[in-house]
C-alpha cells in the first residue's frame, strides 16, 4: 500500500499566513474611507459653523491634533490585519503617504495647473501656445529682471559662502565662540521683510541736513554728501540690497561650516603640522577638500534663496529703480494686472531655474545617505 504524501502541519501553517484575505483588504478601505468621510465632514462643519472665532479655533486645532494621530492610528491598526511579509511592505507608505498626499495637492496640482495657465493669454479664456514664454526674452523689464537675479545669485550667494567660512574658522579658534556666533546667527531668527524694513531705515535718505538713516548720519558726520542708496545709484543699487540678504544667510553658512570644520580629523590636521604645513596650506589642502560635500550643499540652498528673492526687493523698493527680480514681476503681473497667462509663465521660468540646484541638493543628500 502506498504511502499518502501529506503536507507537514506548520508548512501549511506558514503558506496560510502568507495568504492576503479578503476581510483585510475590505477592512482596511472601509478604514480609509471612513477617515476622509469623517475628515470631511469635520471640515465642512468648521467651514460652515456659526461659533465664536476663539472657539473655532481651539477645536480646530485639537481637531488637527488629534485627527492626525487617530488617521496614523486607525490605519496602522488595519495593516496590521496583514500577514508580516505585506506588513512590512505597506506600513512605511501609511507614515509617507499622507505626506505625499498633502505635497501633491499642495505643490504639484499648483505646479501642472499654473503650467497649463501658461499656455493662455491674459484672462486665460484664448490658447496662445508658446507665445507668453517668447515674450519673456523680449520684454525689457524681464531682461532687467533676469541681470539682477543674475546679481543676487552670484554676488550674494559668493559672500555668504565665503563670509560663512572665514568666520566659522576665526570663531572656531576664538575663545568668545558662542558669543560671535550668536551674534552673527541673530539676523537668521527674523523674516526678509523684518530685515527690509530695519535696513530701509538704515538707507534712508530725506533732502537736507538732518538724515535720520544711520548710514547717511554716518556719511554726513565725516562731511559727506547724503545719498538715495536705494534709487538714485543705479545699478548699483542692488548691491545694497544684496547686503542684506549676506546679513542673513552669514550665519547660517557660518553654523553649517563651524560643525562641518569640527569634524575633521584632528589627527590629520596635527600630522600635517608635524610635516611643517602652514595653516594656510591646510586650510586650502585638508579642510576645504574634507568639508567640499557642505561647501556645496550650503551654495546650492543660498542659491534658491537668493533665486526666490522677493520680500526684501519689494519692501525696500517695490521693484523700482531697476531693482526688479522675476519673483516681483511674478507678482506684479499674476496679481496686479490680472495678467494670468504671463505671470505664470514667469513662475513656471523660475521654477526650471530653481529645480537643477534642487536636484543637485538631492542628489548629494543622497550621498551623504540623508535617504
Amino acid at each position: 500500500m502506498d504511502a499518502q504524501i501529506r503536507p507537514e502541519p506548520g508548512a501549511a501553517g506558514a503558506q496560510a499566513s502568507q495568504r492576503i484575505s479578503g476581510r483585510a483588504v475590505l477592512l482596511s478601505l472601509g478604514v480609509l474611507l471612513a477617515n476622509i468621510v469623517v475628515n470631511g465632514l469635520i471640515f465642512l462643519f468648521f467651514r460652515d459653523s456659526t461659533l465664536h472665532p476663539l472657539l473655532t479655533a481651539v477645536l480646530a486645532v485639537l481637531w488637527g491634533v488629534l485627527g492626525v494621530y487617530l488617521i496614523y492610528y486607525t490605519l496602522t491598526w488595519a495593516v496590521e490585519q496583514y500577514p508580516d511579509h505585506v506588513r512590512r511592505k505597506v506600513l512605511p507608505y501609511v507614515f509617507v503617504g499622507p505626506a505625499v498626499l498633502i505635497l501633491g495637492w499642495l505643490l504639484i496640482l499648483p505646479a501642472l495647473r499654473t503650467l497649463y495657465l501658461s499656455f493662455f493669454n491674459a484672462s486665460s479664456e484664448k490658447f496662445v501656445g508658446l507665445s507668453n514664454y517668447a515674450a519673456i526674452f523680449s520684454d525689457r523689464l524681464m531682461a532687467t529682471a533676469l541681470r539682477n537675479n543674475l546679481l543676487w545669485v552670484f554676488v550674494g550667494t559668493l559672500a555668504c559662502v565665503c563670509f560663512g567660512l572665514l568666520i566659522a574658522i576665526l570663531a572656531d579658534r576664538s575663545s568668545y565662540e558662542r558669543i560671535a556666533k550668536s551674534i552673527i546667527f541673530m539676523p537668521m531668527a527674523i523674516s526678509f521683510v523684518a530685515a527690509g524694513v530695519i535696513w530701509k531705515f538704515v538707507y534712508y535718505y530725506q533732502p537736507g541736513d538732518e538724515q535720520i538713516g544711520l548710514l547717511n548720519a554716518i556719511v554726513t558726520y565725516f562731511g559727506g554728501e547724503p545719498q538715495a542708496w536705494t534709487s538714485m545709484l543705479q545699478p548699483w543699487n542692488n548691491f545694497f540690497l544684496i547686503i542684506i540678504l549676506i546679513w542673513m544667510q552669514t550665519g547660517f553658512a557660518m553654523v553649517i561650516f563651524s560643525a562641518a570644520i569640527k569634524g575633521v580629523p584632528e589627527d590629520i590636521l596635527e600630522a600635517a603640522r608635524v610635516d611643517g604645513a602652514g595653516e594656510v596650506k591646510i586650510f586650502f589642502g585638508i579642510m576645504i577638500p574634507y568639508i567640499s560635500t557642505t561647501i556645496l550643499t550650503v551654495t546650492t540652498t543660498i542659491i534658491v534663496f537668493t533665486l526666490k528673492i522677493f520680500d526684501v526687493v519689494m519692501v525696500m523698493t517695490g521693484g523700482q529703480y531697476d531693482t526688479e527680480v522675476v519673483a516681483t514681476q511674478f507678482y506684479r503681473q499674476f496679481f496686479m494686472y490680472r495678467n494670468f497667462g504671463y505671470g505664470s509663465t514667469l513662475a513656471i521660468v523660475l521654477l526650471i531655474a530653481v529645480l537643477p540646484v534642487i536636484l543637485i541638493n538631492l542628489r548629494q543628500f543622497r550621498k551623504q545617505g540623508g535617504f
